[in-house]
C-alpha cells in the first residue's frame, strides 16, 4: 500500500501550488499527473508568455470573476502581490504590461513551470506522471485515497487522509484537461454546475470575417445582441479569423454568447469602429471631410477612416463603388457609411470547441465547498482547487490567479487538521 499525508490530482498551476505548500510544512505529498509531464497547459497560456496575474485591486479583480466573492478568503491570504513575491523568491522576475497584466520578465511560460517544479522538488513533493485517477476511495464519508491506473495500465491505489482535486476543466483536452474531475467529484456526491467552453472564439455566418482574416482592431466597442436586443458590451481589441471572431473583447463576451446559443436564440455581435464619436459628431466629420475631398476617390477617402483591409469590405457592404468621387457621394450613402461605422454587425452561428477554449465555465458547485478551506462539505478530507470549481473569469491573468490562490489555500488547509 502506498501512503502519504496528502494526495494531489493534477500537475497544473493549482496542483503544483497545492502540493508545494502542503509539502512545505513537512507533509508527505504525492502529486499524480495523467500526462507524461506537468504544466502542459501552463506552457501555452498567454500564447506561451504566461499571463500570471493582474494587478487590479481586489474589489475590482473580483468583479472580473463569475462567483468571485467566493474567493475572498483565498485572495486575502494569497493574492497578486503575494504571487509576484513568491515567484521573485524563486528567481522569476516579472513585468507589468497594459491592463495591469503581469508576465515573467523572460516572457517564457517554461520559466514558470520550471520554477514550480524545482520548488516542489525542493519541498520533497513526489511527482508521479502518466498516472490517471479513476475514482476516490471513500470510507464513512471521509476520503481515504485514490484508485488510479499506472503507465502500465494496471490498477494501483494510493492512500491518504487528504486529497486535493486540481485536475482542471475540459478546455485544451490535449494538455490533459478532459473533464475527468467532474465525473469523479459527481460520483462522490457533488453537484456539477453544467460546464461549457468559455473564453472561446466565435463562428460567424457569411464570409465577411474570412475576408478580413488576420486583421486586428484596437479601441473598438463590441456589443452583444440577443434576439434583437443589446445585452452587454466590451471595449478593447479583437481579431478576425478564418472562421469568425476572436481576441480579448470577443473572448470576454464568449461565455454569454455560448449560453445564449444553447437556448437557440438569435445572437449577433456589433462592432462600433468609431466609439469616440457619437452619431452627430461622426456625421459632421464625414460631411466636412467629404466636402473637402470632393475630387478624391471614395476608397482613398476611406483610408483616413479605416485599416486598408476593411476598405474593400466597406465598399462591398455599402454598395458604393470604390472609385466614386467624394463630391458624388449622396446624403443617403453618407448615412449608410455612418450607420455601418457605428454598427458593423455579424451573425454568430456557433463557437469553437473545448480544444480552443481557454477555460471551462461551470464545475463543482461552490455551495458544497467551504470557501475558507476549500474542503468538501460532503466528504471530509476532500479539497478542490483551480478550474474544477465553478469559477471562471475574464482574460487578463484573472484565471491563473484563481488557480494559484485556490492551490495555496487547499494545500495549506489539507494539513491544517
Amino acid at each position: 500500500m502506498i501512503s502519504a499525508n496528502v494526495l494531489v490530482t493534477g500537475g497544473g498551476a493549482a496542483g503544483l501550488m497545492a502540493a508545494g505548500f502542503a509539502a512545505k510544512e513537512g507533509a508527505k505529498v504525492i502529486l499524480l499527473e495523467k500526462m507524461n509531464r506537468c504544466g502542459s497547459k501552463l506552457l501555452i497560456t498567454g500564447k506561451g508568455r504566461c499571463n500570471l496575474t493582474n494587478l487590479t485591486p481586489m474589489a475590482d479583480f473580483i468583479e472580473h470573476i463569475n462567483n468571485g466573492r467566493f474567493l475572498r478568503p483565498a485572495f486575502s491570504g494569497f493574492f497578486n502581490t503575494h504571487l509576484i513575491t513568491f515567484f521573485g523568491n524563486l528567481g522569476v522576475k516579472t513585468i507589468t504590461e497594459r491592463g495591469n497584466r503581469v508576465f515573467p520578465e523572460s516572457e517564457k511560460s517554461e520559466d514558470i513551470v520550471h520554477a514550480l517544479l524545482k520548488w516542489c522538488n525542493n519541498n520533497n513533493v513526489e511527482i508521479i506522471t502518466g498516472t490517471a485517477v479513476k475514482e476516490l476511495i471513500i470510507k464513512d464519508s471521509s476520503v481515504n485515497g485514490l484508485s488510479c491506473i499506472n503507465p502500465a495500465g494496471k490498477n494501483i491505489e494510493y492512500h491518504a487522509p487528504a486529497v486535493i482535486m486540481a485536475c482542471g476543466g475540459a478546455s485544451y483536452p490535449g494538455t490533459g484537461s478532459t473533464g475527468d474531475g467532474y465525473t469523479i467529484a459527481a460520483s462522490a456526491g457533488h453537484t456539477i454546475t453544467p460546464v461549457m467552453p468559455a473564453l472561446v472564439p466565435l463562428i460567424t455566418g457569411g464570409n465577411t470575417a474570412q475576408k478580413l482574416q488576420g486583421l486586428s482592431l484596437k479601441n473598438v466597442a463590441v456589443s452583444l445582441w440577443v434576439n434583437g436586443k443589446k445585452t452587454t458590451g466590451e471595449f478593447g481589441e479583437m481579431l478576425f479569423t478564418h472562421f469568425g471572431l476572436s481576441g480579448p473583447v470577443i473572448l470576454t463576451l464568449s461565455k454569454k454568447v455560448v449560453n445564449e446559443l444553447s437556448k437557440k436564440y438569435l445572437v449577433e455581435i456589433s462592432i462600433d469602429l468609431k466609439p469616440a464619436l457619437d452619431e452627430h459628431k461622426l456625421d459632421a466629420r464625414l460631411l466636412r471631410d467629404i466636402d473637402s475631398m470632393g475630387k478624391m476617390k471614395f476608397h482613398n477617402f476611406l483610408k483616413g477612416l479605416l485599416p486598408s483591409a476593411l476598405i474593400p469590405v466597406c465598399c462591398e457592404i455599402l454598395g458604393i463603388p470604390d472609385d466614386k468621387l467624394c463630391h458624388q457621394v449622396t446624403g443617403t450613402e453618407r448615412k449608410k457609411l455612418r450607420v455601418w461605422l457605428k454598427d458593423f454587425r455579424f451573425s454568430i452561428t456557433g463557437h469553437r470547441s473545448y480544444k480552443e477554449a481557454i477555460i471551462t465555465a461551470g464545475g463543482v458547485s461552490l455551495t458544497e465547498v467551504n470557501q475558507n478551506t476549500l474542503e468538501s462539505k460532503i466528504i471530509r478530507g476532500l479539497f478542490f482547487a483551480g478550474e474544477i470549481l465553478d469559477l471562471d473569469a475574464d482574460t487578463g491573468g484573472y484565471n491563473l490567479q484563481i488557480a494559484f490562490s485556490t492551490g495555496w489555500l487547499a494545500g495549506n488547509s489539507s494539513i491544517a487538521g
